[in-house]
């Protein structure tokens, strides 16, 4: 299983609730993924077990080891 690690405190998080909880700081995070070639924020795919990422503006399919993952302070 990933761990998913604070960007404040490096404390590890929680999901909950839709996005991910840090217990220390008290706050919550979305997790985001960009494109590797224009940056922009892309769509998650799911099937069968196995997350796809999709690239709007590419218009094309970019493989997880070279995405770009953030976590943004969920509102």
């Amino acid at each position: 299983m990933e761990q998913n690690f604070c960007p404040e405190c490096q404390t590890e998080m929680h999901w909950h609730d839709n996005h991910y909880h840090c217990e220390d700081c008290c706050k919550n995070w979305r997790k985001q993924a960009y494109c590797p070639d224009c940056a922009a924020q892309l769509e998650k795919l799911a099937a069968c077990g196995a997350a796809s990422y999709f690239c709007n503006q590419c218009n094309e399919l970019k493989s997880k080891s070279r995405i770009r993952i953030e976590f943004v302070r969920a509102e």
